[in-house]
């Protein structure tokens, strides 16, 4: 059945049946405005945070609603992206909301290949952007770690792990640099392969609920610090 799934696809991709919409809308800028649009401006005092992210980040709401239940979080991931689509839509998913600070979380599908081939350097450029954009607007920054993956369920033989501990190491530097707060989840969760561990994500990528119980201390003193 995949194979013949796939089969079509490929054959609507190729005789363009599908894809112009993808190609009109390739950062799914559609995703959120709605929901931005609805958004109230943040009350006096309020210390708004938006977490800028992919499936990581959007399942983090999904997995753990209470986690996000009366906080001045407003998640902003969406599956499958990139760090070029982020930055396509960090002003309006982002810097219109007006948030205290931001929580960027992004990579690890860059380095799967998702949106084309790409470069360590590529991907840290695209975050630097996306931080100096912030930084422009008054908004903190937290730069995280990409975190540990050993391989990709849908696209093996990547062989991510020793490109993803380059990653962090490059990101680590440049928050260091820019005096923006390093927010280090690869450390906690990672195992001996450099990957992660099935308690924290049963298909090596996307965490379980354990694996975002050991998230969010983690960012809640980051955000703190950022705060400070």
């Amino acid at each position: 059945m995949k194979k013949v799934k796939s089969a079509i696809l490929s054959f609507l991709l190729g005789a363009g049946i599908i894809g112009s919409a993808y190609a009109q809308d390739w950062a799914n800028l559609k995703e959120f405005q709605k929901q931005n649009a609805e958004l109230e401006i943040g009350k006096e005092g309020e210390d708004r945070v938006v977490f800028m992210g992919n499936s990581i980040t959007i399942g983090w709401l999904r997995s753990r609603p209470t986690f996000w239940e009366g906080k001045p979080y407003v998640n902003r991931g969406i599956s499958g992206q990139t760090t070029p689509q982020m930055l396509l839509r960090f002003r309006q998913d982002v810097i219109a909301l007006h948030p205290r600070v931001v929580v960027i979380l992004a990579g690890t599908n860059d380095i799967a290949g998702n949106t084309g081939p790409t470069t360590l350097e590529m991907i840290v450029d695209n975050i630097k952007s996306m931080a100096e954009l912030a930084h422009a607007n008054g908004i903190k920054v937290i730069v995280s770690s990409t975190l540990p993956a050993y391989d990709y369920p849908w696209k093996p033989g990547m062989e991510p792990a020793e490109k993803i501990v380059s990653l962090n190491k490059m990101l680590k530097t440049y928050a260091s640099e820019k005096n923006h707060v390093y927010l280090d989840y690869f450390t906690a969760m990672v195992d001996e392969r450099n990957g992660l561990p099935p308690k924290y994500a049963a298909d090596e990528v996307h965490p379980t609920e354990e694996g975002y119980r050991v998230m969010e201390p983690l960012v809640e003193a980051a955000i703190a610090k950022a705060l400070e």
